[in-house]
């Protein structure tokens, strides 16, 4: 009897079973898995490129060239940098603006946000349009320049973070969050006697953590980034940023004073270890790292919040 089982049973999973890998699929996941391959090998090589010449001495005969590691491997080009005051004061600025302006935005947001996931609110439809307008219309350069003026924010450290302390597109974003959230969890608090306040702290915002952490990839990659704001708004050299002190830097106007810092060490060895193309790269490498190194970190909850948030139009 219990042959006649055990062979019924392999009989059966011999009828049920079918190749896992067939040429097809091989051929399919070769060709998507070449493609990912390459696609990778396009974006990151040029990164890896600007990495080796910054720690490669620039006095080498193979410097500039195709190098997939240093030959000639130094740090004076990043101690050069590193070395330099308005570089070290434009990374505080940059580090300033970046930890005061992203948790005043994700305030921001998330309350306007909050308010705006009631459609019960008086006006609810007109307000949403309201806000929504001002996406696709603006006054332009000059008039905001001169709002700015007008708010004594010209050379002042608030102008990086008040004028762009809201962004509607993602205040959509939370909002439809928000919207997707079940009613009863709210019901259930105001039954326990919270009011709005602890509601939205104690109960919309620990749930809502992945499209928060979106949105603070998004800020924060904004505010590290920006330099068009210290361009316009700024003339005191204290309050250029990072990005606007690499701008300077990769046009070629500021290279002089750090080579010329760098020359008394050449002097020295009887070689020059830096040049304007490596100063250029390790400031970009300065200015880069720390995105990329905080983007893993958020990865998983930037792709949630992103498909959930946009779920609802």
């Amino acid at each position: 009897m219990d042959n006649e089982v055990a062979r019924y049973n392999k009989t059966d999973v011999r009828s049920n079973w079918s190749p896992r890998y067939t040429l097809a699929t091989i051929t399919g996941n070769t060709i998507v898995y070449g493609f990912l391959l390459l696609l990778f090998i396009v974006t990151f090589f040029p990164f890896w490129h600007i990495f080796i010449l910054s720690l490669n001495d620039a006095s080498d005969p193979a410097y500039g060239q195709f190098m997939l590691w240093p030959y000639d491997f130094t740090l004076d080009s990043y101690k050069t940098v590193l070395k330099d005051a308005e570089i070290l004061n434009s990374i505080v600025v940059t580090v300033g603006r970046t930890v005061i302006g992203v948790p005043l935005t994700l305030a921001c947001v998330s309350m306007l946000a909050y308010a705006l996931s009631k459609r019960e609110l008086v006006g609810w439809r007109g307000i949403n349009l309201f806000f929504v307008f001002t996406m696709y219309f603006s006054g332009g350069l000059i008039p905001t320049y001169m709002v700015v003026r007008s708010l004594n924010l010209i050379d002042n450290f608030w102008v990086f973070i008040f004028p762009g302390i809201m962004s509607i597109f993602w205040m959509i974003l939370v909002r439809t969050y928000m919207e997707g959230l079940p009613k009863e969890m709210e019901e259930a608090a105001q039954i326990e006697g919270a009011n709005d306040i602890q509601i939205f702290l104690k109960v919309i915002i620990p749930v809502c953590t992945p499209v928060l952490a979106t949105i603070t990839l998004f800020s924060a990659i904004g505010h590290w980034n920006a330099w068009y704001d210290s361009y316009i708004y700024t003339y005191n050299p204290d309050l250029k940023t990072l990005s606007a002190v690499l701008v300077k830097i990769l046009n070629q106007f500021q290279t002089n004073d750090m080579l010329n810092a760098a020359q008394q060490l050449a002097n020295e060895q009887r070689k020059m270890p830096v040049s304007s193309e490596s100063i250029r790269m390790a400031v970009t490498m300065i200015a880069t790292l720390p995105i990329i190194l905080m983007y893993p970190l958020l990865q998983k909850y930037f792709l949630k919040g992103m498909l959930i948030g946009a779920v609802k139009g």
